[in-house]
Parts: structure tokens; sequence; C-alpha cells
């Protein structure tokens, strides 16, 4: 074979090598590409199976010897049930049972609900015998609800000489000329925002009851009465923003829009929560734009606790307001992160499995805003620091566009935000409480799937706020809707916050 390269002069050859390194180099950093993109696929394929067909949980189980978490505090982390000893048989091994172990005894009813008593006497002769006690079993039953016509009928009276009519006035209705009553009216509503019933459900329903009602006359209900709650709603916006403490947080919602064929617009609901005055505030805006907060957030002063959304951050440069942002936010990331590098993620959220530990100490044993402060200085601080030191050695230790590496470059610039809960008592350290009075919306959305026009959201999102606080301050929706409807028209403007979920007491405890 010919040698090629014998004819070359020096300064050629020297080209070539430089030519074929070059190519070398060249095809390694397209494969670096490739298998880096290749990794960023298969994460993204992971997490899609997770939420398609994993479990939506983000539950953590440390490696740790269960107790060890509470710092010498005598509280025990998810204890290790005792194992009773296996007693070996022919063919397979049974549990023993412990001799002491008791059957659980059956939650008794409450004593609210009324009772239909039956009486048994044993049969035959009983005059040789006396009653010694009773034996009582009691069984839940359901009384199915009816329809039925409330029938007002009005004489009438006509003067003897003929010279006129008398008749009584009609009560005021919430629905002029209206077929629906105040019971039936909240029920509508209760099934749609509470229970998730879409309309065409509500109508099968009714239809088995021997009514069949349009769909136009249902979904109308809203329209009809929402006018009526507009002040309370009012009232319920002033006494959330007048709170020193807010959480909030934003989901979307499709609404019908006539300007859009075929599709959706992706309205919003902002959700303000006051844990103080125990609120729920829902704001529906078209987007998602900083306009909604900034024009619903005039004039707040307080604490923020929001997610790392952008839009939030303008609030941290308003004198009077300090922002914060949520811990199950920051740890959401490191949990998703567990496939890509276990080894750092398990680490990060044991850490963090430890300032949830401290809360709920907090919380189980109802400590003051003193035991409070001392408990986070002493024990939540310092996890704090240790891991804001950690983030900073491993910031640039993952590549940035790694699961691990977005958790880091989320929590990093965002830690002295994450960490202010521990100066103030009454903060919470993450945005959960928001975030669960977003969850009805979320499942509402998901049976009658969309709002069907911009007003019809709005609507909706009053409805929500009342319907969230009642949930928030125990009370029955059912009962306090009612209640309220019949109250309303004669409520004085300044009386109309004891209508409100937070002050409301039914009407029978009223003076």
């Amino acid at each position: 074979m010919i040698n090629t390269y014998e004819n070359l002069t020096k300064e050629t050859l020297l080209n070539v090598v430089f030519e074929k390194d070059f190519c070398i180099k060249e095809l390694n950093e397209k494969n670096a590409s490739i298998e880096f993109t290749c990794f960023q696929i298969k994460t993204e394929l992971a997490q899609l199976k997770r939420m398609i067909f994993g479990s939506k949980s983000e539950r953590f189980a440390p490696a740790e010897i269960p107790g060890q978490l509470s710092f010498d505090m005598g509280v025990e982390v998810n204890p290790e049930p005792e194992k009773a000893a296996p007693i070996k048989v022919e063919e397979h091994e049974r549990q023993k049972t412990p001799k002491d172990k008791k059957h659980p005894l059956r939650m008794p009813f409450p004593a609210s609900l009324p009772r239909e008593t039956t009486i048994i006497t044993p049969e035959g002769d009983l005059s040789d015998y006396k009653k010694i006690g009773e034996e009582v079993t009691e069984v839940l039953e359901l009384i199915e609800a009816k329809l039925f016509v409330k029938r007002t009928l009005r004489e009438k009276y006509a003067r003897k000489d003929g010279e006129g009519v008398v008749i009584a006035e009609l009560p005021a209705r919430l629905i002029d000329k209206g077929i629906f009553g105040t019971s039936l009216i909240a029920q509508i509503l209760i099934d749609k925002y509470v229970d998730h019933l879409p309309l065409y459900r509500q109508m099968n329903r009714f239809e088995r009851s021997g009514m069949k009602l349009a769909y136009s006359t249902l979904a109308d209900v809203p329209r009809q009465i929402c006018p009526w709650l507009e002040l309370l709603y009012d009232e319920l916006i002033k006494q959330t923003l007048s709170s020193s403490y807010l959480q909030a947080d934003e989901t979307p919602t499709p609404v019908l829009d006539r300007s859009k064929k075929q599709k959706t617009h992706r309205g919003y609901y902002w959700v303000y929560r006051s844990p103080g005055a125990k609120l729920v505030l829902f704001d529906y805006r078209e987007g998602r734009g900083r306009e909604g907060p900034r024009e619903m957030l005039k004039g707040f002063k307080g604490f923020l606790q929001s997610d790392g959304y952008a839009v939030y951050d303008e609030f941290e440069k308003i004198d009077g307001i300090n922002l914060l942002n949520c811990m199950a936010h920051a740890r959401r990331y490191f949990e998703q992160a567990l496939d890509n590098d276990k080894e750092r993620a398990e680490y990060v959220l044991t850490e963090i499995q430890k300032l949830y530990v401290i809360e709920r100490i907090i919380k189980d044993e109802n400590k003051s805003d003193e035991e409070i402060l001392l408990l986070r200085k002493e024990k939540s601080l310092p996890v704090l620091q240790a891991l804001e030191k950690w983030l900073k050695e491993n910031l640039t230790k993952v590549l940035p566009k790694s699961t691990i590496g977005k958790a880091v470059a989320y929590a990093l610039p965002r830690w002295e935000k994450l960490s202010r809960y521990i100066y103030h008592a009454h903060l919470e350290i993450d945005n959960n409480l928001v975030e669960n009075a977003i969850r009805p919306s979320v499942i509402g959305r998901k049976n009658y799937l969309f709002a069907g026009s911009h007003e019809g959201a709005k609507r909706s999102a009053m409805i929500y706020s009342f319907f969230g606080s009642c949930k928030i301050n125990n009370i029955n929706p059912q009962e306090w809707l009612v209640d309220v409807l019949n109250r309303i028209p004669d409520t004085k403007k300044t009386q109309l916050h004891t209508l409100l979920p937070n002050y409301w007491k039914p009407r029978s405890e009223v003076k």
C-alpha cells in the first residue's frame, strides 16, 4: 500500500492532524449533547409516567431510624409497629394475634341526629319475667330527598258596595317570579360547588324525583342569586385584606369565550387565604399577569406568602409588605429529583423533614407564641443555616439543567424568604392552607369542565369564596346559605360582616 502521507509537507501534516483532532472534539461535544438530551427526555418521560400512572403523594420516609428527627424531644416520627412473632404451621406461617388486642369499637352516632325507635318484645307469656334492661342496636338510615311544592294562598276580599278589592301582599322573594325556593337554590349551588355535581346530573336527579327541569333554568340560578351576595362578597374582600398575613396562589380555569372558536380561554382564579381571619378569597382574572394581584392587594400591609412565581416578587419592593416563600414548593423539586441524584435529594428532604417535625410539635402541643419563637430559634434555625451552606456548596457541583440542579437553583435564591417564618410565631412554614382551599375548584373543573363565560367565572369565584370560608370554619354550607339568603335582604350594610362564615351564627343563637 502506498503511504498517502509520504509526499506531504510538515505543515500539511500538521493541518491534517489538527483537523482530525478538531473533528474528534466536535464529535465528542455532539455526543455529550446527545447524551444529555437523552437524559433529559428520560427524566421527562419518568415524570410524565409518574403523573399519569404513579402515586401523587410526595411523602418521603427518611432512612434514619424513627425518633432521630425529633431532636431528642420525646416525639417519634412514624414509629414502627411491634411485629408479633410468627408461629410455624405445617405449610405456612401465621401471625399470632396478641391476647390483649381489643376489637376496635365503633364510633357512636352523633347525638344531634334524630332517632326513630322500634321496640321489640320477646314473644310468649312474660308474666313470670321481670324486665332487667335493654339492648340497643343503632344503624344509619337515609330518607331520600323529595321535591315538594310550597303554596302561598292569598285570600281576596271585595267590598260589599263593589268599590274595591283587597289582597295581602306577596312576601318578598329572592328571584322575582322564580320557581325555586331558598332551600332548593342553596342545594343546586351546594351540589355544583361543594359536591362537584354538574348541572346535567342534577337534571337527571330532579327528573327521578318527578320534575323535569331545563338546563338553562338551573344554569341561571347563580346569575339570579349572586347580585344579592355582591355586597357580602365586598365585605369578605375587605375582611380578608385587612389581615396582616395572607397566603396567595393561583389556579387555571377553562372559560368559554365566543371570540375563540373551538377552544376555551384559559382564565385564572387568584386565591388569597387569611389564616388569622379564617377566610378565603377567590378572584377571577382573565390572565396570569401581575395586574390581578396588584389591583386586589392595593393597600395591603403585612406578610404575603406565595410560591416562587415571579409576579409576586414586585411586592417585596412595596413598603409595608414582607414577602415569604413556601417550603413545600422548594421541597417538591427535591422530591422530583430522587431519581436523578438520590443521595443529594435524600439529604435535603431529610433536613426539611426535621423542620416539619418541629412544626408538628408546635401544633400538637399548642405552644404559645414565645415558646414557638424559642423552639424555632433553637431547632429550626441551625437546620436552615446548614441547608443554605450545603446549597451554596453544591450549586456548582450539579448540572444546571438536571432535576437536582433545578431544585438547587430554585431554592437557593429564595432561601431568605423560605426562612422568614421562624421569626414570627403566626406565620406558616408553607402555603399548604391556600392550596387546600383551591382543591375544590380543581375537582369541580374536572367534572363540569369549564365556566360558560367570564362573568360566570366571576360568579363562581364569589361562591367558592363563601363555601371555602364555610369549610375553614367547620360550618355546614347548606345551613349557612339558606339562612343568609333569608336574612340578607333585611340586613343593614354595617352589619353585613355578621353574615360572613367566620362571624355567622344560626338564627336560633342570635339574641
